[in-house]
């Protein structure tokens, strides 16, 4: 076989992780119901898994390519594929052995477009996965977020004071309210519906869980609370325990856009996978984006 018809057949991605459980946390994260099926864009500065529901929720996992300690890249343009999220999480805990760290190869596409993963750091023992991937679908929205004004309208809160807002406000459910005033500063959500129920943040005062406030403008959406509490229902514990902060953004026409950092350090272990995946251990973050829409226009 001639050199140019193997490199032909080369897959288009060979990578390999070696913190399986943080990429299980970063998935996680996203995974706000049962049954999901993700789109998985491949390119040369890593995967972006993109999920969304009915057009009003959407949520991007960026797992950048120095993640990785092999990232192989052999493909032409982004390609796609579609896959069911609970099942590729549930292959990769499969992979994950509490107390050590584990590495794993993924590829992609196997001989019949499939998604291939695989141990490669145990000699006992080598697991192996096949799963089924299909043409994905055609993403129903994407945007590009705009700032509604000359100044970038954004807020951070420690990321375990934002769950608990969004799990005390599944009380009055329905839509919720949030406003955000620049004079004094604060952000309120308020939720209206079996019952009323309004939770200030206000900067200055609460520093320890309003890390950053800018604001120029008092503005207000509403937004339905099952879309609200996707962003914070599956945090990984990590990122409670972590609690650097959760960043909130509010663009043009009321886009609420919402990140957060996780962890895919490799586990302490008593061995090393090479020096090169230790010299990187403290950049090792995946990152987390939800859009909401709003439900109505903005009140003041």
């Amino acid at each position: 076989m001639t050199s140019s018809a193997v490199e032909a057949e080369a897959p288009d991605l060979v990578c390999q992780l070696d913190s399986v459980h943080g990429m299980v946390d970063a998935l996680s994260a996203v995974r706000w119901k049962r049954h999901q099926d993700a789109v998985v864009e491949l390119s040369e500065h890593g995967l972006v898994v993109i999920l969304e529901d009915t057009g009003c929720l959407q949520a991007k996992v960026y797992l950048q390519r120095e993640l990785f300690v092999r990232y192989e890249y052999n493909a032409e343009g982004r390609p796609r594929f579609g896959v069911s999220l609970g099942l590729f999480v549930d292959c990769l805990n499969s992979f994950s052995v509490p107390g050590r760290s584990s590495t794993i190869e993924i590829q992609y596409p196997g001989p019949d477009m499939q998604l291939l993963l695989k141990s490669v750091d145990s000699h006992d023992v080598c697991i192996y996965a096949e799963i089924r991937t299909r043409i994905p679908d055609t993403i129903s929205w994407d945007y590009h977020f705009e700032p509604a004004g000359s100044t970038p309208l954004t807020f951070t809160v420690k990321s375990a004071a934002l769950k608990e807002a969004m799990d005390d406000l599944e009380w009055p459910g329905s839509s919720i309210e949030i406003i955000v005033q620049p004079d004094p500063p604060c952000v309120t959500f308020k939720g209206e519906g079996h019952g009323d129920l309004q939770i200030d943040f206000t900067y200055y005062v609460n520093t320890d869980l309003v890390l950053a406030f800018h604001c120029d403008h008092q503005v207000s959406y509403r937004y339905k609370y099952k879309f609200l509490r996707a962003i914070t229902s599956n945090l990984p514990s990590s990122v409670i325990k972590d609690n650097r902060g959760s960043k909130l953004s509010i663009g043009r026409g009321g886009m609420l856009k919402v990140q957060h950092l996780v962890s895919v350090a490799r586990a302490a272990a008593s061995h090393t996978h090479n020096d090169s995946a230790s010299h990187q251990q403290p950049s090792r973050i995946a990152y987390i984006e939800f859009f909401v829409k709003s439900v109505v226009d903005e009140v003041n």
